[in-house]
């Protein structure tokens, strides 16, 4: 399946259960009040500044002089070399108006001009402490003010460790007993997992049964596995089982742009976890500080380092007597650092896979406990025909098909919207608006019934769900659905064969009938061209190459890409076996279809007419025109008898079980050699996915 789901959907979980820390709305509050608090300070500053100042202005010793002549001077002040005048006429009742004149002239001077004119005049000595104090006022004590305000918001960013000077403080999440609203329950599919993490539970909860016998609690466990298989799901049930403190961060909050930050994290961390002990931790995507120091894997990046080498003291330094378990989750455990897998770190590896049939069925009926399903719902056939899914692919079926359900006015769940929601989510809605001409229609239907026929004259193929030349947004003009008869994990060398025929089933049909090929097969070509590679490189079936593994998978979890360990020589003649591979497979689907055609060319025109046909009635069709009756316009008409293993024999075909109801064209993997664990939709069967051009 294709399962590029991550197991973490929103990449950094919003914190509701931690009030205390909002992260970038209390910075934002902070920011605003220390804004306010700067302005009440410079409204301050400058009514001190008034208060200490009085309204006077300055004016001109000629002004002055005129307006001594003129017997418009009230009072006259000198102090420190500047005149004070008081006018007789007042603008205000209030408050005494003053102008300010500089000296002109000496004392004895002014003196003489102001006698005899009944102006009061003061002589006063200069007030040094005065202007101390008002310069004191005026200037240091708004700085006073604002310096602690500046202080005080200081705390309040740095609380927590979110604020701008608390770059080395955790940003773990703290829950605590029920909060994150999960808990075992919620977890189906993974029973394994589940049991492992119960008994790390369990010695929390009753730590005196284990230590009574000698055993002690396993220091850290590493949940491996592909997206969206539950990992963090099942840290989040831990924390919800668990009557101790959980800190959920993830691998990427440790390391920020300052050059030590990472180290200081993750010693704040553990002396918070040790103060809360007994606690657990989780360090989800644990790979982002975790890789490997050697360079093959980007070694050489000091920060990362002094993260990791800092994480791998204090996971050796801590008690485990005092309860600290450490949990971590990656889906690339192959570039993880050796230091940091060893017992005594990560004692325990936790396997998290894909789920097999009954583990599917589980995943389904947990997801659809809330949702309102009707009585023709069959949830094992659903999980049958999505071989290879994952639990979030799964939830995200159910979600799609309780939408299709209150678009199309029902009032609950039924077969046909769970079947839609399988097709929606491996190759899209269907494209109502791209009309096909009429020779494409009849391209399209050709290499769709190409591939059915094929794979319904083949032994050990999968038998045929459904056939449609509807457009879908994927980019697929047509696909053929199949579904296994059951859950397998092993394929044999027979069956890659018939799946390598059926690929190209579709090229086939249109050199056949057109004498001409299209750009529809691309994608057919590119999984033929995988799944042959991998048999001859990986699984050995060979007869040039015989056991020699000549590739590795990368990635397991991930891309599971495989890489040739080979040299160029034997690279170019691995390129002439794929071929030689390839050719045979062409070749035997363009025999099957040339002995058949009056078959293929029946089913055609049935299916242009239709757009869309069953497996049941592909196999009515073409059962028809084996014994030669005439198709009638309603198949109903034609007998729906059960294949006999003679016909089987005869025919070398497979008869698709009636109870079925959806897709699989995937071949399931064999543990660390599978073919690709890339979607259904990856392999539903021979999409046209580039005749769009």
């Amino acid at each position: 399946m294709n399962n590029h789901m991550d197991n973490r959907p929103d990449g950094n979980r919003p914190n509701r259960n931690n009030p205390g820390n909002q992260g970038p709305n209390k910075n934002r509050q902070s920011i605003l009040a220390f804004l306010i608090c700067l302005l009440i300070s410079l409204v301050c500053l400058s009514f001190v500044t008034d208060m200490m100042s009085d309204s006077s202005s300055e004016i001109t010793y000629d002004k002055f002089i005129e307006m001594v002549d003129k017997d418009q001077v009230k009072e006259v002040t000198l102090q420190s070399g500047v005149l004070t005048v008081v006018p007789k006429i007042q603008k205000s009742y209030y408050q005494n108006a003053s102008y300010k004149v500089n000296q002109m002239e000496d004392v004895d001077a002014l003196t003489k001009r102001l006698e005899g004119t009944g102006i009061v005049f003061h002589y006063e000595q200069p007030d040094a402490m005065g202007e101390f104090v008002s310069t004191m006022i005026s200037v240091l004590l708004p700085t006073v003010v604002l310096f602690f305000m500046l202080m005080f918001l200081m705390r309040r960013m740095n609380k927590g460790g979110s604020g701008i000077m608390g770059v080395g403080k955790s940003r773990a999440k703290a829950y605590i007993q029920k909060e994150t609203g999960v808990t075992f329950k919620n977890v189906a599919g993974q029973e394994e997992a589940k049991e492992s993490l119960q008994e790390v539970v369990d010695f929390l909860h009753n730590p005196g049964k284990y230590t009574a016998i000698g055993a002690k609690l396993p220091k850290g466990a590493l949940l491996v596995g592909p997206p969206g298989t539950g990992k963090t799901l099942l840290a989040k049930a831990v924390a919800g089982e668990a009557n101790v403190p959980f800190f959920s961060l993830s691998g990427s909050e440790f390391v920020e742009m300052f050059v030590g930050v990472g180290a200081s994290r993750v010693r704040d961390l553990f002396e918070e976890a040790k103060k809360n002990a007994p606690c657990i931790v989780f360090i989800d995507e644990i790979d982002a500080i975790g890789k490997s120091r050697d360079s093959r894997y980007g070694g050489g990046n000091d920060e990362r380092e002094q993260t990791l080498n800092q994480l791998l003291a204090e996971m050796d330094g801590f008690d485990t007597s005092k309860g600290l378990l450490i949990l971590a989750a990656t889906n690339r455990p192959e570039v993880l650092d050796p230091a940091l897998l060893r017992p005594g770190r990560f004692d325990r590896r936790i396997i998290v896979d894909r789920p097999d049939l009954k583990g599917r069925v589980e995943i389904l009926k947990v997801h659809a406990k809330d949702v309102m399903l009707d009585e023709t719902v069959d949830l094992e056939a659903i999980a049958l025909a999505t071989s290879g899914a994952v639990g979030s692919d799964l939830a995200n079926m159910i979600n799609e098909a309780a939408i299709l359900a209150v678009k199309n006015g029902r009032r609950a769940v039924s077969q046909k919207d769970l079947q839609e929601s399988v097709e929606v989510v491996l190759v899209g809605k269907e494209k109502k608006d791209r009309i096909l001409s009429p020779q494409e229609r009849r391209i399209v239907s050709y290499h769709e019934v190409g591939h059915a026929l094929v794979n319904a004259l083949q032994k050990d193929a999968e038998p045929v769900q459904k056939i449609t030349i509807v457009p879908r947004t994927m980019g697929a003009l047509g696909y053929v659905m199949q579904v296994p008869e059951e859950e397998k994990y092993l394929n044999t060398q027979k069956e890659l064969e018939a799946m390598l025929v059926g690929y190209l089933g579709g090229r086939a049909a249109e050199e056949i009938v057109f004498d001409t090929v299209t750009t529809g097969a691309a994608n057919d070509i590119e999984q033929a061209t995988k799944v042959a590679r991998a048999m001859i490189t990986q699984y050995g079936m060979s007869q040039k190459f015989g056991l020699m593994g000549l590739a590795t998978q990368e990635n397991q979890y991930l891309s599971g890409r495989a890489v040739l360990n080979c040299g160029d020589d034997t690279a170019t003649e691995i390129d002439h076996e794929v071929m030689q591979l390839l050719h045979y497979s062409y070749e035997e689907a363009k025999r099957l279809l040339s002995e058949h055609r009056e078959a293929l060319d029946k089913i055609a025109g049935y299916l242009i007419s239709r757009e869309t046909i069953t497996g049941k009635e592909f196999m009515k069709i073409f059962r028809a025109v084996e014994k030669g009756i005439e198709i009638p316009e309603n198949l109903d008409e034609l007998p729906d008898e059960e294949v006999k293993t003679e016909e089987k024999k005869e025919n070398q075909e497979k008869v698709q079980k009636p109870e079925l109801v959806e897709v699989q064209v995937e071949e399931q993997n064999t543990g660390d050699a599978a073919v690709s664990d890339e979607t259904v939709a990856d392999e539903t069967d021979n999409h046209e996915s580039d005749s769009e051009e």
